[in-house]
């Protein structure tokens, strides 16, 4: 008896031991949230003479947006011989959201609401746009609007580029409710489809005042400074991380390796600072999935406090 009790102590001391080893090797795997600490790509060849496609989310007009990252575009292309990369701009959020969650992009650059959710349809973060500083909300109006606290907007419309959009229109908003501004009772919120149209429609007077981002409203005081000089920034957010720039999971992992690195070198060439001029931007820097976390607490707040995220492809974690 004392013999078939050791024995059957001794087969449970190896189940367990084999059962730690499992969790052993998925916690090495894995880091604290639970995603695999290196994103996985595919370890296959670059194609010779493959297209890939790299879109930009609508920071700009199609046409301008071509101006500003045409070159990047093309710097990636001159570096990295024997692939093609083209650039794809879309007319709105919604159809740039819609592509990217299909997949339809090799590499992207999104806002951080959308590479965030990006990494739900097999996206990962290789690189970010730095100056957090940046990435703020700004809300724009006119001079002589008489405009001069958050409670003379009462009963007024107020532009935004789209929904979706973060920094100018999120950000904004959580900024006016949590400042007595209640935006579902109190003004008429208009979503104009991009930076440029927010900001016309407060110089036109189409609008009392008009949400957007720095880099856009920078652009436009060095395009239109007469039409500038007429507008004000009267409020801005606190900052939050800076656009990404993602890559699909079955992009050659060479390949990525290849764009992370000249994004993150380009400030140190000449060529690339006038390209990072007018973005306006002073450089790119390597990143990965984990950055993006801090996304998903103002997502939480903001679905609690503003308006339900009904169109978000990610529901904030409890």
């Amino acid at each position: 008896m004392r013999d078939q009790a050791e024995k059957k102590i001794n087969r449970w001391m190896v189940f367990f031991a084999l059962v730690l080893a499992v969790f052993a090797l998925v916690a090495c795997g894995r880091n604290e949230t639970g995603k695999t600490s290196e994103p996985q790509f595919t370890t296959k060849a670059p194609e010779v003479g493959k297209e890939y496609v790299f879109a930009i989310h609508p920071l700009h007009n199609p046409v301008r947006l071509f101006e500003i990252y045409g070159p990047l575009i093309d710097y990636l292309n001159q570096n990295i011989p024997g692939t093609t990369f083209r650039l794809e701009a879309s007319r709105n959020y919604e159809e740039f959201e819609k592509k990217l969650y299909a997949r339809e992009f090799d590499f992207a650059l999104p806002n951080p609401y959308q590479t965030l959710n990006s990494q739900d349809h097999g996206y990962h973060v290789i690189a970010k746009m730095g100056d957090d500083y940046k990435f703020t909300g700004i809300v724009l109006v006119r001079r002589d609007s008489g405009i001069k606290k958050l409670a003379d907007l009462k009963g007024k419309k107020v532009s935004y580029p789209a929904r979706t959009a973060l920094a100018a229109t999120m950000m904004p908003q959580y900024y006016f409710q949590t400042h007595g501004l209640n935006i579902n009772r109190d003004i008429d919120n208009l979503y104009v489809g991009s930076q440029e149209s927010s900001i016309l429609n407060v110089y036109l007077g189409n609008v009392a005042a008009g949400a957007t981002w720095p880099l856009p409203w920078e652009a436009f005081q060095n395009e239109h400074p007469e039409m500038a000089r007429e507008l004000e920034v009267k409020w801005e957010t606190a900052p939050m991380i800076n656009n990404g720039v993602v890559a699909r999971d079955d992009v050659p992992v060479q390949l990525v390796r290849q764009v992370a690195q000249l994004l993150d070198t380009l400030h140190t060439t000449n060529e690339g600072k006038a390209m990072l001029a007018r973005m306006p931007l002073s450089r790119f820097e390597l990143a990965d999935d984990n950055r993006y976390r801090v996304i998903e607490d103002f997502l939480r707040k903001f679905s609690r406090t503003v308006r339900p995220l009904n169109e978000a492809k990610r529901e904030p974690k409890k």
